[in-house]
Formats: structure tokens, sequence, C-alpha cells
């Protein structure tokens, strides 16, 4: 790592703020959907098991159904036919990931989780437009490590979507009954 060098003025706050956007590393949890994909860290509350998924009637095909997490109802999105992969049975390496974007808690089902990985911003790039459609913005870059792509995911853009969805299998979304 090179060393910070101060201005002229002694003043560390006239760069601090420089160096830290530059050096900003991204700090994702890496999972397996077939390919490698990768979400910020501070995202994500916890990694547990797949056990206990009950189906809710009438919810989006994505959507596998609600799992009860120390008390808490909790809405499992599967993230394979939410991004319109293939289908895939669920296997012992599968996993949920919490996730926590604003005020919405979602699990998040994936085949299996990788890593922790840091990542310096010059080994991100934008994703090539000619593979895109119009309704995956969630995708944010692909991500070059030594021996992988990893493709980046906006968990906020692809939750966003899915608000009102969310909402009604936890009952935190719409208006449900009487308007005063």
């Amino acid at each position: 790592m090179s060393e910070i060098q101060l201005p002229a003025s002694g003043l560390a706050e006239d760069i601090l703020p420089l160096y830290r956007e530059k050096r900003r590393e991204h700090h994702l949890v890496t999972f397996t959907l077939g390919e490698e994909y990768g979400v910020p860290i501070h995202q994500v509350q916890e990694i547990i098991r797949v056990s206990g998924v009950t189906k809710v009637p009438n919810s989006p095909s994505y959507m596998d159904g609600v799992i009860n997490l120390r008390g808490r109802v909790l809405p499992v999105l599967n993230l394979r036919k939410r991004l319109r992969l293939a289908g895939k049975e669920p296997s012992k390496a599968s996993r949920i990931i919490v996730t926590e974007v604003g005020d919405t808690v979602i699990g998040l089902l994936v085949d299996g989780v990788s890593h922790v990985v840091k990542m310096p911003p010059e080994s991100v790039e934008s994703p090539p437009e000619e593979v895109l459609e119009v309704d995956t913005d969630y995708i944010t870059g692909v991500g070059k490590l030594k021996d992988r792509l990893v493709i980046l995911l906006d968990l906020e853009r692809l939750l966003k979507r899915d608000a009102l969805e969310v909402g009604s299998l936890t009952g935190e979304g719409g208006s449900h009954g009487k308007e005063d």
C-alpha cells in the first residue's frame, strides 16, 4: 500500500475524501446460481441452511414462500427464478442469504455461497449492453477476479420491483382493509 502524502497546508481533511473515494473496495458475499454472483456484504445479515419453507397461495412464481426465522416471518425469494434462470431443486449446498435492503428483510435462495471477497474498483466493469435486456438494471457490473468473473447485483433495484409482492407476504405492504 502506498503512503498518503499530506498537502503543503498539512490539513489531511483536504485529501482524505479523495483517497477514500479512489481506494473504496467492493466487499461482497459471492454465491452461485450456475454462474457466480455477488452482493454487498453490508446488506447481508446472515446465511442459513434451507429448511421449512412454507408455500403461500397466490404469491409470485419466484417467491418460494416464507420461513420462521427466530419468531419472524421472512419471505424467501428464489433468486434463480427471479433472474429467469433454469430451475434447479435445492441441494445440501443450497442456502438462504438473509438480506436487509432499506426496511425490507428478505431471504434469497441460492445454489450455494462461495466466498467473501474484496474487489478493487478498477476490476469492475459495466455489464456489456449486448447481453442485457431492458429489465436488468439490477446488474451493476462484472467483477474480474484472478480466475473468474462475478456478476454484481444491486439488491435495492432487484427488490424495488418486488416490494408490493414481498409486503403482501409479510403483511407489511399495501393497504389491507378499510381506509379511515
